[in-house]
């Protein structure tokens, strides 16, 4: 059977069909400029060159349908008519403690999506206008919801509450809700098979790094804890995001600097992390190669951006009691050999030692600890 698999933004989307009896991926594309002058297509049928298209799309039904004409195009397609896609599944980033795991897509589940729209404004009604489109082109095809909290509703109490008054989490959801999910239950289950183990028998610390970034404590399967909370902006330095900042901090710059809520917000999301610590930009490619070139700015970002990340990696050994794997992934944690290097260093008495030789790898599953290593370290590509 084939899937096709969609991930809506606000002004784009991504999109990917595959064959699931092998796994194997068929095409993959993107749509750019939704709503927008100068909206594209840019589809690959893979072993072919990419084919782009620009042409107006007004909105995403408009987009969903280019997208469905490439599928079936005679040259570029791979499909012959859309009867063979058996499912189409949408990335969803919210939905709150209302689903736990992959939905089949009802009304009710779209009731309790625009429910989420208040937790997550910024992604959630894109995502559903892609659901939208799909729904009123394709009535006959199951569609299916994978959200990016599910994999996190495991968490206990202790993990999701806040110390804030008990009623802001009974009357308007306040509480760590974690994002990445599917990409750490994906990295988390690899990690197992690489090892020989079943989940159950495993405690693993994911570590999703990448202009976005986020930490999860997988203890037996489950996930116990997790680094972003009631939004995208808690937990680890990102691109451009602080992380974790003293609370108080926000009112305090707004007051100095004459910033209302939005200016502070546009602050912490958008003008923050190693791009506002560094000056240079939020790739950090960029970042090091600046580092590199003696910048002391773009040097400290990178000293911050490793030293979040090992203690939130120290925080979950402790919560854990022990932890027999620790994974990297994405851009940045499958790519970024210097930076793996760096937050590892010191970690040696935790049973964490990693092989210079072996962590000379970019973009491949594979252990790259000592043999001595209690710990395994595991590069793994992520498989949203």
């Amino acid at each position: 059977m084939k899937v096709l698999v969609i991930n809506c933004g606000s002004s784009s989307l991504k999109y990917q069909v595959l064959e699931m009896e092998t796994e194997e991926l068929l095409c993959k594309g993107l749509v750019e400029r939704i709503g927008i002058e100068g909206s594209v297509i840019k589809h690959e049928k893979i072993g072919m060159d990419k084919w782009v298209l620009e042409t107006p799309m007004k909105d995403h039904k408009d987009a969903i349908g280019h997208v469905l004409n490439a599928l079936v195009d005679p040259e570029h397609g791979v499909a012959k008519s859309m009867e063979e896609i058996g499912a189409v599944g949408h990335r969803v980033v919210h939905a709150g403690e209302k689903y736990a795991s992959s939905v089949l897509i009802t009304d009710d589940v779209i009731k309790a999506l625009e429910e989420c729209i208040d937790l997550a404004p910024l992604h959630n009604p894109a995502n559903l206008q892609g659901i939208a489109a799909c729904r009123a082109l394709m009535p006959n095809t199951p569609m299916v919801g994978v959200f990016d909290t599910a994999f996190h509703q495991t968490m206990p109490a202790e993990s999701y509450l806040y110390a804030l008054p008990y009623e802001y989490y009974t009357k308007y959801g306040v509480r760590r809700y974690g994002f990445h999910g599917t990409s750490h239950r994906y990295v988390s289950m690899r990690a197992a098979e690489m090892l020989g183990k079943k989940p159950e028998e495993l405690k693993i610390i994911t570590c999703h790094l990448g202009n976005g970034a986020s930490l999860a404590a997988v203890k037996n399967g489950k996930v116990f804890d997790t680094s972003m909370g009631f939004t995208p902006v808690a937990g680890l330095v990102m691109g451009t995001r602080c992380g974790d900042i003293d609370p108080a901090i926000l009112g305090f710059i707004a007051a100095k600097e004459g910033k209302d809520f939005a200016g502070m917000d546009k602050v912490i999301n958008k003008e923050s992390g190693v791009y506002g610590l560094s000056g240079v930009s939020s790739d950090f490619r960029d970042v090091e190669n600046a580092a590199n070139e003696g910048n002391e700015k773009a040097e400290v970002a990178l000293k911050v951006y490793a030293h979040r990340v090992k203690s939130y990696i120290g925080a979950y050994m402790a919560e854990m009691n022990g932890c027999d794997a620790i994974v990297f992934t994405a851009g940045l944690g499958e790519n970024g050999i210097t930076m793996r290097k760096a937050i590892c260093e010191g970690l040696e008495n935790l049973g964490i030692e990693l092989c210079d030789e072996r962590n000379n790898v970019r973009g491949k599953d594979t252990v790259i600890s000592k043999d001595s290593s209690k710990v395994k370290i595991l590069p793994i590509p992520t498989n949203e």
